[in-house]
């Protein structure tokens, strides 16, 4: 990668947003049933752009808006106008692409804007999702999970290496390579640091443990006890420094079906629940407990 097009790289959305064929000359035209409208026409300027006319970006990453953060800034924008234009593409001479602001998009139909400024640029649909996807990354009310996806779909859908990612977004690679380690966590753990129960500090600290049940455990410990993170790694280091059992004859690996089922139970308990099976279909079920309350936990759950 040279030198200029990795500086490119490093400016994120801002170097996006400004590599349009605008200037270029020999500008195609575009006839749908009126006028013949230049497709350069208006490209890297702003301008009044009806709301009605602009569609939604179909790459937008973002899925769920606060209700009561769009009231707000439909609010501010219906005292003060739309400050920060939002940036489309032009599909046709009535018509166009939202590439960034759907939030902004949003509030201004709430606050019964017909028409609200944008930058009209030149964008392929690659550069679609780049340019939706950065301006993703770059919010600040993002979640660890959000980011980690965000980047996990930069990777799968832009075929990009981690460095390229950490030149695209600002961030060096082993950054990047943390928030992707966080997709590895059960879904539980995923869902209470998506929804702030735990820090990424814990998150982390659960990382360094090897199997799912473990995980398990540990991430309830963390939400009953409310553990620090700094007591969270120590519990950690406590279950990996404890003597292992040394059986004679290592038990053999379970069948698909009953290894999702033993994870299913670890996760419902959060305990590390362990599964046998013999030849002939019987079996047992092992849930061990740490304490008489973790008993009491199990039993509760269990109906007892």
């Amino acid at each position: 990668m040279s030198a200029e097009k990795r500086n490119a790289l490093g400016k994120g959305l801002s170097a996006l947003l400004n590599d349009t064929p605008a200037a270029s000359t020999g500008a195609k035209t575009t006839t749908t049933g009126g006028p013949a409208v230049s497709e350069a026409a208006g490209l890297g300027t702003i301008s009044e752009v009806k709301v009605a006319e602009i569609e939604v970006n179909p790459f937008q990453p973002r899925t769920e808006f606060d209700d009561q953060a769009l009231a707000d800034l439909s609010a501010s924008i219906k005292l003060q106008g739309l400050i920060q234009p939002i940036t489309v593409r032009r599909i046709n001479a009535h018509s166009y692409q939202l590439i960034s602001g759907e939030r902004r998009l949003r509030a201004s139909k709430l606050a019964g804007l017909t028409q609200i400024p944008a930058y009209i640029r030149s964008a392929n649909d690659q550069q679609m999702l780049e340019m939706a996807l950065i301006e993703n990354i770059q919010r600040e009310d993002l979640n660890a999970i959000e980011v980690a996806l965000s980047f996990q779909r930069m990777i799968d859908e832009l075929k990009l290496k981690q460095e390229e990612l950490g030149d695209r977004v600002s961030k060096n690679r082993s950054t990047v390579t943390n928030y992707l380690r966080l997709l590895k966590l059960p879904p539980t753990i995923q869902i209470s640091l998506r929804d702030g129960e735990i820090t990424m500090g814990h998150a982390k600290a659960l990382l360094a443990v090897d199997d799912a049940t473990t995980q398990l455990f540990v991430h309830q410990q963390i939400i009953k006890q409310g553990l620090s993170v700094r007591r969270a790694e120590e519990m950690v280091r406590e279950i990996q420094q404890a003597p292992v059992k040394k059986e004679g004859k290592q038990p053999e690996a379970l069948p698909f079906q009953m290894q999702k089922i033993q994870d299913e139970l670890a996760s419902k308990f959060s305990s590390r629940v362990k599964l046998k099976v013999n030849a002939q279909g019987n079996g047992s079920i092992e849930i061990p407990f740490l304490s008489e309350d973790d008993l009491g936990r199990i039993l509760e759950m269990l109906d007892w």
